[in-house]
């Protein structure tokens, strides 16, 4: 079965947020620390009885999000009993690597098979800035793991600012040539925040412009080019990627705002507090924990899935400068 909105997009990937909880608060994402109760969000089971109606509908990637979705107890009990559905074709889980040391190898068992590992500094000090408290050792122990624990491919999302990060961009290109690993810069997001988004964003063009200047991007237009190199690159994301000649990885580019790719969105959102969000950027919600817990039928569950489908928006409204009421930990990006 194939879901499909209002603009002709297929449907097939939903983002489900576990948690709204962190261990970090990095500056762009989560600046007021809002930790709902346990009865607020969603249960494991009923996390799954939605995942499995959203299979029937044509949903057929998974990811799991937060906050930081390992911070919840029993994950590894919840990824076990979600790869059990059938039809999902792409379980993936993105983290801040604070926790990865600890359960890399037990995710990997689980049924996980992608990581997106979210960083933002090599250095430890800035690092601990941005993150309002992070160990980046920890990180890069978890990192570490998930190589022994044989996980392909590895991305690294780097969210890269003006004046807080972005003379790091070279050193996180270096590291794709020893190590099969894709990092990804991805375009600050104007969520509702006081980061003063306008003097810390960033677009793309500006990015590969100063990379250029010391490297040669060749664009990875043949799957082969990364086969070559043993890395798998999943063609259905927002990423465009280059590679640097005889580099074991990728560099990727994510251009929500200079750049939309709307007209090739894919996906839904499930956040913790059990609403779908057909938009990251949208204010518009379908509730479904209350009909859930209302003992709805599954066929009245996907009616609300299918609504929610039908209010996607042909594209967003970031460039706005209404007040957005979520935060993105609360969304799960």
């Amino acid at each position: 079965m194939e879901l499909k909105d209002n603009y002709g997009r297929l449907i097939d990937y939903l983002r489900v947020s576990i948690i709204d909880w962190c261990n970090l608060h990095c500056v762009y994402c989560q600046p007021e620390i809002i930790k709902r109760t346990h009865y607020e969000i969603l249960s494991y089971e009923e996390i799954i009885r939605i995942v499995r109606l959203a299979i029937q509908l044509g949903i057929k990637k998974i990811r799991i999000t937060g906050g930081e979705p390992l911070m919840r107890r029993n994950i590894i009990f919840f990824i076990t009993e979600l790869s059990k559905i059938d039809g999902i074709e792409d379980l993936t889980i993105t983290t801040n690597g604070i926790l990865l040391a600890k359960y890399a190898y037990s995710l990997k068992q689980a049924g996980i098979q992608r990581l997106n590992i979210s960083l933002d500094s090599l250095q430890a000090k800035r690092y601990e800035e941005i993150t309002r408290g992070g160990v980046l050792n920890q990180v890069i122990l978890g990192i570490e793991e998930t190589f022994k624990a044989d996980f392909n491919p590895i991305k690294l999302n780097i969210v890269p600012m003006k004046g807080i990060n972005d003379d790091e961009l070279e050193d996180f290109v270096r590291l794709t040539i020893e190590r099969p690993l894709q990092v990804r810069f991805i375009e600050l997001m104007p969520m509702n925040h006081n980061l003063s988004w306008e003097k810390r964003y960033l677009p793309v063009s500006q990015i590969k412009k100063r990379l250029k200047r010391h490297f040669v991007l060749k664009p990875v237009s043949d799957v082969k080019v990364c086969n070559a190199s043993g890395i798998s690159v999943s063609r259905s994301g927002p990423a465009e990627y280059y590679q640097i000649d005889g580099a074991k990885g990728l560099v990727g580019f994510i251009n929500p705002i200079s750049e939309h790719f709307c007209n090739r969105c894919n996906r839904l959102r499930l956040t913790p507090d059990g609403k779908i969000k057909p938009c990251l950027e949208n204010e518009v919600e379908v509730d479904i924990k209350t009909p859930l817990r209302d003992g709805q039928s599954d066929e009245e569950i996907k009616k609300l899935l299918l609504l929610a489908v039908k209010l996607k928006p042909q594209r967003h409204q970031f460039a706005s400068k209404r007040v957005r009421l979520r935060q993105m930990s609360a969304i799960g990006g």
